[in-house]
């Protein structure tokens, strides 16, 4: 019987350690066929300056190129996350630039710690797409043919 049961165990952690990551932090790629350029725009600072930076860029982005030429993503984690809040200033310009085609992701794993450290979860503007490791999914889209930029 312990042998048994010894046996199931070093199986099961076979097949935990050998079974390919969950993907299931990551969202989708976006769905742009035509794209000839794919850019991930990191934004991990809380500063004014850089938030309205990763923002001119992306707006630069989609002038230079047909926004059906070009995926453009950025990810917003640690001290970045407050452009992607509810009470952000530039809410108006991200929402905007959504419409557009680009798309923000948040980090959830930033999210909770805020909610852990403050007892309150913070609301982020709605056409923010959570993902759970902000720094997971810039990993993810350079593994699929994204340039990273950290204006």
């Amino acid at each position: 019987m312990m042998r048994s049961q010894l046996l199931s165990a070093m199986m099961l952690a076979l097949l935990v350690w050998a079974a390919p990551p969950a993907l299931a932090q990551q969202v989708p790629l976006q769905d742009k066929p035509f794209a000839e350029h794919k850019v991930v725009l990191q934004l991990s600072d809380g500063d004014a300056k850089k938030q309205a930076l990763v923002l001119s860029v992306a707006n630069n982005l989609l002038k230079a190129y047909d926004p059906d030429k070009i995926a453009i993503e950025v990810v917003a984690f640690g001290p970045g996350i407050d452009l992607l809040l509810a009470g952000s200033e530039r809410r108006k310009q991200v929402e905007s630039l959504i419409a557009q085609g680009v798309r923000f992701d948040i980090c959830l794993n930033t999210v909770d710690t805020i909610a852990r450290e403050t007892g309150k979860r913070p609301a982020f503007i709605p056409g923010a797409t959570p993902v759970q490791v902000g720094v997971g999914q810039i990993l993810f889209l350079a593994e699929n043919g994204y340039t990273v930029v950290r204006p």
